[in-house]
């Protein structure tokens, strides 16, 4: 979602608030129903909002905020059918009514991306505003869509729209990855690799450096995340990185926004408490900080919250709305961010000064010295075949530089502390490794002292048991005998008994 610039009688106002700060806007005219799961989006100095649920019931009304005046009003698209435009019609005829669907900014429209409705669609359908006409209607799309969902992201990656999870209509949660080429409207499944997030919904997306996805939080039907995964765009690989800075509670329901190197979260919770903490992702670093924090209860401590980016008298804000917390909220907060580069805005603050910031580029390459004169820059003006710029100008120009060159050096010694800390933490995962394969190589031994301890068991054992078949056999070989002797003996007293008999009969026939 782009940043927008607004200008206008308001930017006193604008221009008193405190940096990092949450502030409502003073609203002079009627606002619109409070609400949740709506989708926003800033385009022609103005806030959107489309749809969003409120009491179980979805909305299908297109609110807009002007910055410039404070003041709500709602549009009424003409419906656009086969390239023809039709008559004004109420936004619940053109647009369905919807909930936990994405609006995003393209060229001069709004594209709305469908989401949960009482006539939902087996495939995601796209429809779309015209900004200049008030025209709506579908974009003719082709190619694999997504199914029909909710809670999803959608983020807008160079002329790519890339759709990331949700939750479908038989509330099956999803992580697939589907990708809408805007020039061509054709929609295509993407296959990824390594290990993706866990299915979820209610998450947040955003991109950095034109190549990597970032996926955050988010729930399932039973637990709230705080994690952050990185998809590769390139090679379609996901990676969990490690992240640096201030702890960051699980939640869904959030809402963000990239301004710069930076990835804004606001809101959301865990169905219980809402989160008070406005975070910030430093996208490089892959480090959290806390701005600032909300009290219990707050409008913006809430789920299904809406927040954009604007431009505003050449300052950049932050712009909340909506929520529910026990209670849904209509208000629009705003937060005045600090200027991250402090120098560069005030050159151009006076047109002289604007005009001598176009050769600050070319003047770059003679930063390297602190030998930097006029004469050089005279030089480059001529090569560039402009006007020799006043020699006030020049000496603005050349103390701007060296400025820049001393923010240059200040972040070229934190980058060197961080790789020296770096390099100490690779020394000592590399001490860790060096120590863990000695004793990898200290437990193999052991195991082959082991195994050779069991094959030698193993062999005694085979011995014992042939000891104690022949014993056994021993032992039969006894019992036979011990059986033999008993006969032998037994027969031997019988002979004996009739020895005894026969010679007492002797006796009687001889007497």
């Amino acid at each position: 979602m782009g940043t927008e610039e607004i200008k206008g009688e308001v930017g006193d106002w604008f221009s008193q608030l405190a940096y990092e700060q949450w502030v409502p806007i003073p609203v002079s005219s009627t606002r619109p129903s409070a609400r949740y799961k709506h989708a926003a989006a800033i385009g022609d100095d103005k806030l959107y909002i489309f749809g969003g649920s409120r009491n179980g019931r979805y909305l299908s009304d297109i609110q807009v905020f002007d910055f410039g005046s404070f003041v709500w009003s709602s549009i009424k698209p003409k419906i656009e059918v086969n390239g023809h435009r039709v008559e004004e019609a109420g936004s619940q005829d053109a647009l369905p009514a919807t909930s936990d669907h994405s609006m995003v900014k393209w060229e001069n429209k709004l594209l709305l991306l469908s989401g949960h409705s009482k006539n939902s669609s087996d495939s995601m359908i796209v429809h779309f505003i015209d900004l200049q006409t008030q025209q709506c209607g579908i974009l003719e799309t082709s190619g694999n869509s997504p199914s029909a969902r909710g809670g999803y992201s959608a983020t807008i990656v160079g002329s790519r729209l890339v759709i990331f999870g949700g939750e479908d209509r038989s509330r099956k949660l999803l992580n697939d990855i589907h990708t809408l080429n805007l020039e061509t409207l054709i929609w295509e499944s993407v296959e990824s690799m390594q290990t993706p997030p866990a299915p979820r919904f209610d998450h947040t997306a955003a991109v950095n450096a034109g190549r990597y996805l970032l996926v955050f939080g988010g729930c399932s039907h039973s637990i709230f995340f705080n994690d952050l995964h990185v998809l590769d765009l390139q090679t379609m690989e996901w990676t969990q990185p490690e992240i640096q800075g201030d702890l960051v509670t699980p939640r869904a329901g959030h809402a963000g926004v990239t301004i710069d190197e930076n990835w804004y979260i606001v809101g959301g919770g865990d169905n219980k408490n809402g989160c008070l903490e406005t975070l910030a992702l430093n996208m490089p670093k892959l480090s959290w900080s806390i701005l600032t924090s909300v009290k219990e209860r707050h409008p913006l401590a809430s789920e299904g919250l809406s927040v954009c980016s604007a431009l505003i008298n050449g300052e950049k804000y932050l712009a909340a709305f909506g929520g529910y917390n026990g209670k849904y909220t209509n208000e629009v907060f705003v937060m005045r961010l600090k200027p991250r580069d402090t120098l560069r805005p005030k050159i151009y603050q006076s047109p002289a000064a604007a005009a001598a910031a176009a050769s600050v580029t070319a003047a770059y390459a003679w930063s390297k010295s602190e030998k930097l004169d006029a004469s050089r820059l005279e030089a480059n003006w001529r090569e560039q075949g402009k006007k020799k710029p006043s020699e006030e100008d020049l000496a603005i120009e050349i103390d701007t530089i060296k400025e820049d060159k001393k923010i240059l050096e200040v972040s070229l010694a934190d980058v060197r502390a961080e790789n020296s800390r770096l390099r100490e933490k690779i020394d000592e995962v590399n001490s860790t490794h060096a120590d863990l394969s000695k004793e990898l190589h200290s437990v193999q031994g052991q195991l082959v002292t082991e195994r050779s301890r069991c094959f030698k068991l193993e062999a005694q054992i085979a011995e014992l048991q042939k000891a104690l078949e022949s014993l056994e056999s021993i032992e039969n070989e006894v019992q036979l005998l011990r059986r033999q002797k008993s006969v032998l003996e037994q027969e031997i007293e019988m002979n004996d008994a009739a020895q005894k008999q026969g010679s007492g009969v002797w006796r009687w026939i001889a007497g």
